[in-house]
């Protein structure tokens, strides 16, 4: 089934929701996690896509408790292996598979449909079948296959990660060994780019590093929207002394992480910052954006950037294409000379992972990457509950852009960005 577009941030919620609620129900299933376009951090999908693991006999039983879950409004006619119901938030599909054939179910449901076809023609040529009925354990028992690794190893093939399942080169990687080691969420150790009450955040500093600290950060950065940010609440040029006595009583305060006192300042219009250079100075980290490019032509956009990655106070461009995933492809840039500038001039850009941007995206990261760009992967967060989610979706993004842990800079010590940092001024 297609629908309308949803953003990969409104299905993880729907995603979950249902599967917690198809957990609490009991309602039969060994197993039940979410495949499709969201196990794939897709930006925005067609549609929430659930697997489910029963025996066959119980198959019927188990459509009947799903159609009964609190959040379903009403549901379609049930196929032999896969239903859709109309819940409070959109439509769910719930795919079935029988216990034993959990990988390749996996693999089937998970995509892309061009990397499906792929691995569909790939058996055949080995005597092989695997098609909708192989998932569902009724045809070919020799593709039986518990984990996708096993699916993989069966077509000679090593394990490709779902994030790379989008039909572009993957396969073709994987036969010539050439697969990346991708970054995890356990690689990175600290997050450079969270926003406080001291702007449009909805928390105190305190509360975002006692988050952190949860997640078993050793370093935070708080970095809230300059002045003239068009957001809905910004810090003051005046306010930034008083904000870095809040954050050096923390560090008394906490000394089991480090605070990093940063700022996320807005790029104007000439390309010019909203803090001057003194101020800028005195933060620990400067991240640069760019909110109000949109009409602006190409060669402007991309002055307005240069001459931020040229500034030597600039450490990281954030969300650079600014874009709104379903609503806004982003801004139009020369993305070539960006990446060569970053690249020369040591400034990092941002995989950012709040739902609203999800910039770079996998495409344009690879290109970063591979221009020798270094690439920070934050949470973007302004909420304590999104910390881990939004790093999450970042990582997800970073990995659909095939990037190792050696090209991120987070994935490092805090002696290793505050070194970062210094590189950069150090000529001044």
């Amino acid at each position: 089934m297609s629908g309308p577009r949803i953003s990969l941030g409104r299905a993880h919620a729907i995603a979950s929701s249902m599967i917690a609620d198809a957990e609490y129900a009991g309602i039969g299933l060994d197993t039940i996690v979410a495949v499709g376009g969201l196990r794939r951090f897709a930006p925005v999908v067609d549609e929430v896509a659930l697997l489910g693991v029963a025996r066959e006999a119980d198959h019927a039983s188990v459509q009947t408790a799903f159609a009964r879950l609190p959040m379903v409004r009403r549901s379609r006619p049930a196929r032999r292996s896969s239903m859709t119901v109309e819940t409070t938030h959109g439509p769910v599909t719930l795919h079935l598979s029988v216990p034993g054939q959990l990988g390749a179910a996996l693999v089937w449901h998970t995509g892309s449909s061009a990397h499906v076809d792929h691995l569909r023609v790939r058996a055949g040529s080995m005597g092989l079948q695997f098609t909708a009925a192989t998932v569902r354990g009724v045809t070919s028992p020799e593709l039986a296959c518990e984990s996708e690794h096993a699916l993989y190893a069966m077509l000679g093939l090593p394990f490709i990660a779902p994030e790379l399942r989008n039909g572009s080169g993957e396969i073709e990687a994987a036969e010539r060994g050439h697969l990346p080691a991708l970054v995890s969420e356990r690689d990175i150790r600290g997050d450079l780019h969270t926003h406080s009450n001291w702007s449009d955040g909805r928390h105190a500093v305190a509360d975002m590093v006692g988050a952190a600290v949860d997640l078993g950060y050793e370093y935070v950065a708080i970095t809230d929207h300059s002045e003239r940010a068009p957001a809905s609440r910004t810090l003051q040029a005046r306010d930034v002394s008083k904000q870095r006595q809040e954050i050096d009583a923390l560090r008394h305060a906490m000394p089991h992480i480090n605070i990093l006192h940063g700022v996320e300042v807005d790029i104007m219009s000439d390309g010019s910052l909203d803090f001057d250079d003194d101020l800028l100075e005195q933060f620990d980290i400067v991240l640069a954006s760019l909110h109000d490019g949109r009409g602006d032509a190409r060669a402007r956009l991309t002055e307005r950037y240069l001459r931020a990655i040229r500034h030597p106070l600039v450490n990281v461009i954030t969300h650079p294409t600014n874009r709104v995933p379903g609503r806004f492809d982003g801004y139009p840039l020369d993305l070539d000379r960006l990446f060569a500038a970053a690249a020369e001039t040591g400034t990092a850009m941002e995989v950012d992972g709040a739902p609203g941007h999800l910039d770079m995206d996998g495409t344009v990261a690879r290109r970063a990457a591979a221009a020798g760009v270094t690439i920070v992967i934050d949470s973007d967060c302004h909420r304590v509950e999104r910390l881990g989610i939004q790093m999450e979706f970042g990582v997800g993004t970073a990995r659909r852009g095939w990037i190792g842990r050696e090209q991120v800079l987070n994935t490092g010590g805090a002696d290793e960005i505050r070194a970062f940092v210094e590189r950069k001024r150090a000529p001044r």
